[in-house]
């Protein structure tokens, strides 16, 4: 239940190109405490709740549990999220052995275009597309969370 991955920011939109699906999203949070943020998601048609833990000192890997649940429970409780929804359409794109997921936010985050790729750790080397732009692991501002209180349309 352990989650590794690395973040980056986006400079081209060409990845649109070799995506292999785009799923709308959106998703609110019942709790942003660093140490166990409280998700509730709508992905296509599909609903989740998921608790991460706080990250370690790279900004890597940290404890991810999520959990699918009924489209309707997720909007029951995106109702009684705290204030700030994220909008967003999630691109997957198979790079070498790794899909990178590619998220295009809309609303008060749009122009913000991020990309992650999960690995099995955090040595594991892969193939970095060359629409990949500065990495921002570990870096808080661009965590949904923190998105969700200070969108990009005010930095």
């Amino acid at each position: 239940m352990i989650e590794i991955e690395r973040k980056f920011l986006v400079v081209s939109d060409d990845f649109k190109k070799a995506a292999s699906k785009r799923e709308h999203i959106v998703q609110g949070f019942l709790n942003k405490d660093p140490e166990r943020t409280v998700r509730i998601r709508i992905k296509g048609e599909k609903g989740f709740i998921t608790v991460k833990g706080i990250s370690n000192a790279s900004g890597t890997s940290r404890f991810e549990w999520e959990k699918e649940i009924s489209v309707s429970e997720a909007k029951s409780l995106l109702n009684i999220c705290e204030k700030g929804v994220i909008d967003k359409y999630r691109y997957e794109i198979l790079i070498g052995k790794h899909t990178f997921e590619v998220d295009e936010f809309l609303g008060d985050n749009k122009g913000l275009i991020v990309a992650e790729v999960e690995l099995a750790s955090e040595k594991e080397g892969f193939e970095k597309p060359y629409w990949l732009g500065k990495e921002v692991t570990g870096n808080v501002a661009y965590y949904n969370s923190q998105l969700s209180e200070n969108p990009f349309k005010n930095w």
